[in-house]
């Protein structure tokens, strides 16, 4: 495996490994993959990441997004990660989180945020492993297919930045 930038190319295979990931309920609020265009617009340039295999196919990938667009949040941002549904359990998502944690940090962020269903174990388990800390739970935050559902908020402080 390997981890390199996402390219405009890679999008195919990162929105069908999204729309997996979309599709078990365990991994966001959405119900489709936005166009290229509205997922580009809504994530940092940089650092966006695939993890291929020896023959280029992207087997996961990961990009931050901003929390806000006020100027004293530019060094936060949020944490998508997804791994296609066959590979899980695999340390691969450890790989990727580790470059997008080591990425995130050249590129002057100083806290990443994680949000995930509280259901999704593995996700929250991957999380703390890289140094993300437990902030809280919002209970009842928002509604999938009708069912009100938590979510809990994680965070990791770069050590780089004081």
């Amino acid at each position: 495996m390997i981890i390199t930038p996402m390219l405009p190319s890679d999008w195919p295979e990162v929105e069908k490994i999204y729309q997996d990931g979309i599709d078990t309920n365990q991994a966001t609020f959405e119900t489709q993959t936005p166009s290229w265009e509205a997922w580009d617009a809504r994530h940092h340039d940089q650092p966006r990441l695939v993890a291929k295999d020896h023959d280029g196919s992207v087997q996961g990938w990961a990009a931050l997004s901003p929390v806000s667009k006020r100027p004293v949040y530019r060094g936060v941002a949020e944490v998508s990660i997804y791994i296609d549904v066959k590979l899980t359990g695999q340390g691969l998502g450890k790989k990727l989180l580790t470059a997008l944690i080591q990425r995130s940090e050249e590129a002057g962020i100083w806290m990443l945020q994680a949000v995930t269903f509280p259901e999704n174990k593995a996700s929250v388990r991957l999380h703390e492993s890289l140094g993300f800390r437990l902030v809280g739970r919002r209970e009842k935050i928002a509604q999938q297919h009708e069912v009100w559902r938590d979510t809990v908020m994680l965070e990791r402080r770069s050590s780089h930045f004081h």
